[in-house]
């Protein structure tokens, strides 16, 4: 099956938009009727890592198969990097209203987190109030996914940008809140932190014979 003429006719602003945007954004035209290979068209691939030919994100996989398919604007994503992006998907439909293609646009905002972070800091002004507490309700999977965002919000740095020692310190600080009690913890953190589960638990190794050390 050849490409869907409504999917020729927007192969040219793929270039268009990312030159619009610059090199940190990056535009891709997914062919829905190729779903192991639905990529014909990108530009600045070097934010994800794909390129013509790589398979369909898992975010649109999933909004594939829901009831309702809308488009998807403007939501926090994720490069296996570790970069943050800013996303969206708009889903190209036929006559019949049948989804044939996907263009997505992925915006590695990293650098403007850490300008961010730093202006906060900056203009961060102390005020007596109450002690902020943590508290984490509903699935198992959700607490782990709130511990964990949490600590690297009030971190403050794309895992991107940090380096091994800050990794080690995002460790040690989930570990203090007994992360790594919950069933699969090891491999989210991996996730999280584009590591293996391997070195999760070297981290965790060089973590605690640290505070034994420091014991006498």
């Amino acid at each position: 099956m050849g490409t869907h003429p409504l999917l020729k006719s927007i192969v040219p602003m793929v270039e268009s938009i990312a030159n619009t945007f610059g090199k940190n954004c990056e535009v891709a035209l997914h062919d829905l009727s190729s779903p192991q290979s639905p990529i014909i068209a990108i530009a600045n691939g070097h934010v994800t890592g794909r390129e013509k030919g790589s398979p369909l994100p898992d975010v649109i996989q999933k909004a594939l198969k829901s009831d309702s398919l809308e488009d998807m604007i403007n939501f926090k994503n994720k490069s296996r990097d570790g970069k943050i992006l800013k996303s969206s998907a708009i889903f190209i439909k036929d006559e019949n209203g049948r989804p044939v293609g996907c263009l997505t646009i992925n915006i590695d905002i990293s650098e403007f987190i850490l300008v961010k972070n730093t202006l906060s800091e900056f203009c961060e002004i102390s005020e007596p109030s109450e002690e902020n507490k943590e508290s984490y309700t509903g699935s198992v999977s959700d607490v782990l996914e709130s511990i964990v965002n949490t600590t690297l919000e009030s971190f403050g740095k794309p895992v991107n940008f940090m380096t091994k020692e800050e990794k080690v310190q995002i460790v040690k600080m989930l570990d203090a809140k007994g992360t790594f009690l919950i069933r699969g913890a090891v491999d989210y953190v991996a996730k999280i932190l584009c590591v293996s589960r391997y070195t999760i638990y070297n981290y965790l190794d060089e973590i605690r014979v640290g505070e034994d050390f420091g014991k006498y």
